[in-house]
């Protein structure tokens, strides 16, 4: 599910799933479920034309038919279940069927709009007891039981037996285990860097630490510093700096108040291991090819969205009835995130992010990303990200149309799909959505800026993405207002933006760094954007975008006369962050207001620090360097929760973010997400119902769950790996 998503689902849940066992009675619940255990008789439970239900050994069981579309297509429930607002349910069932396939289980709304209150998709197989507690947001006394089976192309048998949903239980208090109380970055700090962890105890006083290597031998010992109440977190911390200790290893652990911290090591050597990673991230979510397990060993899948069935294809798009009266072939490009729409706003950031890293990266040209194109003349980075280009110049109106020049805003399902589903079995069909002026504009600027960067490699690509350029400014100046509709999130996000000002300072940006004509740096001068302060609690995302023509016109060598300006403005920024983290007990770069975490708040940080990589490079100067490294430290654990965001690095790392087709949690036959992919992060709006069933009340990085369910806390996306690049990347030149 992409950025926004609500996917029908209003109610809260939880999907705690406990095996084997049965919950204690208690006086005031109420079975919901008449006839659960199937005694005799299926009534008063329904399936689907087609589909009878069978008793089969005290079990209802039904002959699922082959070919359907979507997972509600083919089911089994029960209606006319009373549900009140507010009240804890427990939801248990037993199933089997064909191994491999999944049941998607919900209680909802048997009636239109069919809002679902809670959901979950176990893959079946041997006879299996699942256990459930989640929290009612609505009344009604219209409500369903269902277990929805379709959208298999192959037909297939399910069964079930003791359906249970009992009122009036109470519900789950869930408790994070955090681990050691000692909190460090549980990859690596540099030897010659700063090295800081924070210490979570009760006391108020200092306290002592050692510091050991991987013998067990203490090298380093000292006293904490006392911070106080860290709001971030409600809790009582303390910093231990062991900065002094410079010595390269593995294994090293720091104690402290009778905690000892996960291992780590000292040196930098992992950090280009970790770019890597990071880079290799977009491959697996490239749409119209093939992935090679010989190039990505257990993430090999068909190609997606070519028109083979089940799939309806991306080589022949049509407009959403009454937008267009053509067809678009936009095959390619990375998938978003967690599901199977494109967004071009959402790509032209995460573009902008890994060409800034090409340009400003002394390294980034000898990147190894085994990737098909690896081994031409075009250096591989460029070439993944190239991938990603053509669907953005392929989003493009033609000339003749109405918004000739112009650019739509995305390309997805009609309605939205669940989990898990691979790329190429899914049947929904396709849509472009409207043209919007804010997509226009991120084809102008990373078009120009490609134009200047693939020159050496492709000059053909480079003049054909420079028209495209040129073309989308003129078209947006044309139409400077129209907007992507906050209502248009039905199967994708709306990345809906009524600012557009900066998408304009941005795209003039790149024009001018590219062309230097005199016209863009002229309207540069005019925009409001250029004397505003466009590094606030975000410095740029895919709504935010001015930062990031001011850092190219900071880093990239050009002649605009506001760029002293700029510099100076980009340098402002980066102090500001640099004082927020060090008055941070976690030392992190980001301060919301009221504490209010942002959806993607592990991005925000990684750009936030970004900012300060900036000045550094601006100015050489060391403060600024180890503001860049500590904003490391809490990506990959020194945080509250003692989590790495990274997957496959750090001690504890997340494993389950959310995805259609990283999704081991749901099916063991599928694989986690690649090692490399960036979490979301804490989310205090906590959108999805799963993270509402466990995260009511939580506070700051609390927000926070590793589970697949958890679109708003726990998704990926190509964005938010395009700032783990820029920052690992800066880290492993530094190393």
């Amino acid at each position: 599910m992409s950025l926004w998503e609500r996917s029908r689902i209003i109610g809260l849940t939880s999907a705690l799933v406990i095996f084997g066992s049965t919950a204690p009675a208690y006086a005031d619940e109420v079975e919901q479920v008449v006839n659960g255990g199937f005694d005799g008789t299926a009534d008063p439970f329904w399936s689907t034309t087609g589909m009878p239900i069978q008793l089969d050994d005290g079990r209802a069981c039904v002959d699922v038919p082959g070919g359907t579309v979507n997972r509600w297509d083919a089911a089994v429930g029960q209606n006319d279940i009373d549900l009140v607002a507010g009240e804890s349910y427990r939801f248990s069932f037993d199933a089997s069927g064909d191994a491999g396939h999944v049941a998607r289980a919900i209680t909802g709304l048997a009636v239109s709009p069919y809002d679902t209150y809670f959901e979950v998709s176990p893959t079946v197989g041997d006879t299996q007891h699942y256990e459930y507690t989640f929290t009612a947001g609505t009344s009604t006394d219209q409500g369903q039981v269902a277990f929805q089976v379709g959208g298999s192309p192959d037909p297939w048998r399910f069964c079930v037996d003791d359906v249970s949903l009992v009122g009036g239980v109470p519900p789950e208090v869930y408790e994070p285990d955090t681990g050691p109380r000692v909190r460090v970055n549980q990859l690596a700090y540099l030897n010659n860097g700063p090295k800081a962890a924070t210490l979570v105890t009760d006391k108020t006083t200092k306290t002592a630490w050692s510091l050991a290597d991987k013998s067990g031998r203490v090298v380093k010992n000292g006293q904490s510093t006392p911070r106080g109440i860290d709001p971030s977190s409600g809790q009582n911390v303390h910093t231990i700096d062991f900065t002094g200790f410079r010595q390269r290893g593995e294994g090293f652990t720091l104690t402290a108040d009778g905690e000892t911290s996960h291992p780590f090591d000292i040196g930098g050597d992992a950090y280009q291991q970790l770019r890597t990673d990071a880079l290799k991230f977009y491959y697996t979510q490239r749409s119209g090819i093939a992935i090679r397990d010989d190039l990505r060993p257990g993430y090999a899948r068909p190609a997606g969205h070519l028109g083979v069935a089940p799939n309806q294809g991306d080589t022949a798009v049509p407009c959403q009835p009454g937008v267009c009266d053509y067809t678009l072939d936009v095959r390619g490009g990375w998938y978003d995130a967690g599901d199977h729409g494109k967004y071009v706003v959402n790509g032209g950031i995460s573009v902008w992010e890994l060409l800034h890293e090409f340009e400003q990266s002394p390294t980034a040209r000898t990147v190894n990303l085994d990737i098909p194109e690896s081994g031409d003349r075009t250096p591989d980075l460029l070439d993944e990200v190239r991938w990603e280009l053509d669907f953005l110049l392929s989003m493009q109106v033609p000339g003749g149309h109405p918004y000739a020049g112009m650019v739509h805003h995305k390309i997805h399902d009609a309605a939205w799909t669940g989990l898990p589903l691979l790329p190429h079995l899914d049947p929904q069909p396709r849509e472009l959505h409207p043209v919007s002026t804010a997509a226009t504009l991120n084809v102008a600027a990373t078009a120009a800026q490609a134009a200047r960067i693939y020159r050496p490699y492709d000059a053909a690509f480079a003049r054909r993405a420079l028209a495209a350029a040129t073309t989308a400014y003129q078209a947006a100046k044309t139409n400077p207002v129209v907007y992507a509709p906050e209502s248009d999130g039905v199967g994708g996000g709306a990345y809906n933006d009524t600012k557009v000002t900066d998408d304009f300072y941005w795209a003039a940006a790149e024009l001018f760094l590219t062309t230097g004509d005199k016209s863009y740096a002229t309207d540069l001068l005019a925009s409001p954007e250029h004397t505003a302060d466009s590094f606030g609690p975000v410095a740029f995302d895919w709504a935010t975008t001015g930062a990031a023509g001011k850092l190219d016109l900071a880093l990239v060598p050009n002649g605009f006369t506001g760029r002293s300006a700029v510099r100076t403005q980009v340098l402002a920024g980066a102090d500001e962050y640099l004082a927020i983290q060090k008055a941070h007990p976690y030392g992190v770069a980001y301060s919301p207001a009221n504490n209010s975490w942002d959806w993607g708040s592990a991005s925000i940080v990684a750009d936030n620090t970004v900012v300060i990589a900036a000045a550094h490079r601006l100015t050489g100067n060391g403060g600024y360097r180890d503001g860049v490294l500590t904003g490391v430290d809490w990506l990959l654990g020194r945080n509250a929760l003692n989590i790495s965001y990274i997957t496959g690095y750090g001690e504890v790392s997340a494993q389950n973010q959310h995805s259609r087709w990283y999704a081991a949690q749901l099916d063991p036959a599928l694989p986690h997400p690649p090692a490399g992919t960036l979490a979301g992060g804490p989310n205090s709006l906590i959108q999805d119902p799963y993270a509402q069933s466990k995260l009511t009340g939580c506070v700051g990085q609390f927000c926070y769950i590793d589970d697949i369910q958890s679109w708003s806390t726990n998704e990926l996306t190509i964005n938010w790996n395009a700032a783990l690049v820029r920052l690992t990347g800066y880290v492993a030149d530094l190393a």
